[in-house]
């Protein structure tokens, strides 16, 4: 029988709960089942949907693989001592999308994401990082070489994670 959870302080319950609708999020964005994310993650079905709860007592391996199957990373941030700086009135502008018509590898990428004309940036790069034994470099053209250039120096930190 699995051991009982712990018992939960009030604000780590809610951080819980917001990863698991980020990840819930995250999957019905892409338009993946849940068997299918799960089955990519490498657990079942009803550890996924035990996540997407933000169930404590589900360990942050299977957390971190649910993740890693949607592409999604986890990074720690120190929480603001304080209210948040002022840094300018004007909201920052988004990326713009990357239309998958002009990039031919990242298409191919993209095959399970029927409908989807567009990505974001972030969305691109995780495709290429999560997929990149499937990029035939030889036919990558050098627009397509670009772009992700462009992705790993900004989102990236200067390294393509394969």
């Amino acid at each position: 029988m699995p051991a009982q959870a712990p018992p939960l302080q009030p604000a780590a319950s809610l951080v819980l709960d917001g990863l698991g609708a980020s990840i819930r999020q995250r999957r019905k964005a892409l338009r993946v089942s849940a068997t299918t994310a799960a089955e990519a993650a490498g657990m079942s079905r009803v550890t996924l949907h035990r996540i997407e709860r933000g169930e404590p007592s589900v360990t942050m391996g299977a957390y971190a693989n649910a993740m890693a199957a949607l592409g999604v990373q986890l990074r720690i941030v120190d929480a603001p001592l304080g209210p948040a700086p002022i840094t300018g009135t004007e909201p920052a502008t988004p990326a713009p999308p990357i239309r998958l018509a002009d990039y031919p590898q990242l298409r191919q990428l993209a095959w399970h994401l029927p409908g989807v004309a567009e990505l974001t940036p972030q969305e691109a790069l995780g495709l290429y990082e999560r997929n990149w034994r499937h990029v035939d470099q030889a036919a990558v053209s050098a627009h397509e070489r670009a772009l992700i250039d462009q992705l790993v120096a900004t989102l990236g930190r200067g390294q393509l994670l394969v």
